[in-house]
């Protein structure tokens, strides 16, 4: 199935774990794919990966954080390929770009902002600089990456959990800024994921204890966000702006 055929999506931290599963899908479908990645050199190497069987791939070096450099990014993109079709938010301060598993008091200042800094100021970075090509267009798709912590809450890391619930309000309020122009904003919020390339044993115990509430007894894997990111940014979700879907295995009931 090649419905995103000739589309050119951006997906922020694409080069590992849920970005480059979702990239590698949607290249599949026919889409030009841009893994923006802090880690220029790991972008790279994924983009050959792709470029390698086949499939469409760009890789730039990218801070999220940076408004310079992801408007050196939208530029680079839009001479190259000419225009942009799909946004997937998935940059964020989680495994990757480590943070502290712990309580409010223990959380410091400096994690504090560079958490908001990464996960809400990244996003707004990344969108402001999309969404006026997308409007040239009268076109676009948009998909940001929440976390079903937002919803249920968390006892430990609620500096994570705060800048996921800001990006669910930012999507809705986008949604209605910029839904005349036919650019859609969606969300996903997905469960406890295994998303880490070499996950320690603690981290394996927490995404098995997940397990235990969800409707469907197993691990998340990338894999399962994959195909819901992939339906927000492909034509088949053409009349759905706004929302926030959750994708844990039925383990937040909403």
């Amino acid at each position: 199935m090649k419905n995103l055929d000739g589309r050119v999506v951006i997906v922020t931290g694409g080069s590992g774990g849920i970005g480059i599963v979702a990239s590698e899908l949607m290249a599949n479908r026919g889409a030009h794919v841009v893994l923006a990645e802090l880690d220029g050199e790991r972008a790279q190497t994924e983009a050959q990966r792709l470029l390698s069987q086949g499939l469409k791939a760009t890789a730039i070096q990218t801070d999220v954080a940076d408004k310079k450099s992801v408007e050196a990014m939208v530029q680079k993109v839009t001479g190259q390929l000419g225009r942009i079709d799909g946004l997937v938010n998935n940059a964020a301060m989680f495994s990757r770009v480590p943070m502290s598993r712990v309580g409010s008091l223990e959380i410091t200042e400096a994690e504090w902002d560079k958490m908001m800094e990464i996960n809400v100021k990244g996003v707004w970075n990344v969108c402001s600089s999309v969404v006026p090509v997308m409007k040239t267009q009268s076109y676009g798709k948009i998909v940001n990456i929440s976390s079903g912590t937002a919803l249920k809450g968390s006892p430990s890391r609620i500096h994570y959990v705060t800048s996921k619930a800001a990006v669910i309000g930012y999507t809705k309020s986008l949604a209605m800024e910029i839904g005349e122009h036919n650019i859609y904003v969606n969300c996903i919020a997905p469960g406890s994921t295994l998303a880490e390339e070499d996950p320690t044993p603690e981290i394996i115990a927490v995404r098995e204890k997940a397990v235990a509430s969800r409707c469907i007894k197993r691990i998340q894997t990338p894999e399962d966000l994959a195909g819901p990111i992939t339906f927000f940014i492909g034509p088949d979700s053409d009349f759905i702006t706004g929302q926030t879907l959750v994708v844990d295995g039925g383990s937040c009931l909403h």
